[in-house]
């Protein structure tokens, strides 16, 4: 499950890095996704989200639940067990990489939307243009087209802004999530350790306990040696 999920983060990585740079990949994934949130797709996605989100929560909770048992009755910390330290690393990498594949995709969604509004803005400023080199000299349709020039080129530019912004806190996110890619190769190769130390501590238990049967044997074998 953790591969599917690195596989799935990376290809929504590869959509966002898409739409920040002008290439004609932008265009065939701007098509895609207008043709994926046709018919069933948005609920397609609805689904696959919630899906995702409760496997997230219950994630959650296992932890919540592994954290409780480590609490002595007290309220003391309890020295938590080879197990439960391998249960606890592997559910909090795959709550790290879900949510990192629900905030994604809420980016890739709202990148799409941003997109197509300032694509249909540039479309209808072009029609402007045109419509007011058409009207010729008149001073009426030239103050008109003027104007509605200077508010198309307003929306425009806050569009752009808007959209400054939201590839500063793409690479602000980008950021965090390289930095929790980290976290979870640690997590990952420190499940690694907990579990070769729960290899040897089963086999050093299982040692001991045929220690512990030659033993009771060899005891056995004298008291019925004193008996005769």
């Amino acid at each position: 499950m953790i591969q599917l999920l690195f596989t799935v983060i990376l290809f929504e990585m590869a959509l966002t890095l898409s739409f920040v740079f002008k290439t004609p990949l932008r265009k065939l994934v701007i098509m895609g996704l207008d043709r994926a949130k046709r018919g069933r797709g948005p609920l397609v996605v609805k689904t696959v989200a919630g899906t995702i989100a409760v496997v997230l929560c219950s994630s959650l909770y296992s932890m919540a639940k592994i954290r409780s048992r480590w609490m002595n009755e007290d309220g003391g910390a309890a020295s938590p067990n080879p197990t439960d330290q391998v249960l606890f690393a592997g559910h909090m990498l795959e709550s790290t990489l879900m949510g990192a594949i629900l905030f994604l995709a809420l980016m890739i969604d709202r990148l799409h939307h941003y997109m197509r509004e300032l694509r249909l803005r540039r479309k209808s400023m072009e029609a402007a243009k045109k419509r007011a080199q058409t009207q010729g000299d008149s001073g009426d349709g030239k103050s008109g087209a003027s104007d509605e020039l200077k508010s198309l080129e307003g929306e425009t530019k806050a569009l752009r802004l808007k959209l400054e912004q939201l590839e500063s806190e793409l690479e602000t996110k980008k950021k965090d999530l390289s930095a929790a890619e980290a976290n979870a190769v640690a997590l990952s190769k420190q499940s690694e350790g907990f579990l070769l130390e729960y290899d040897r501590l089963l086999e050093e238990n299982q040692n001991l306990r045929n220690q512990l049967q030659s033993l009771d044997q060899r005891f056995s074998r004298s008291g019925s040696k004193k008996n005769i």
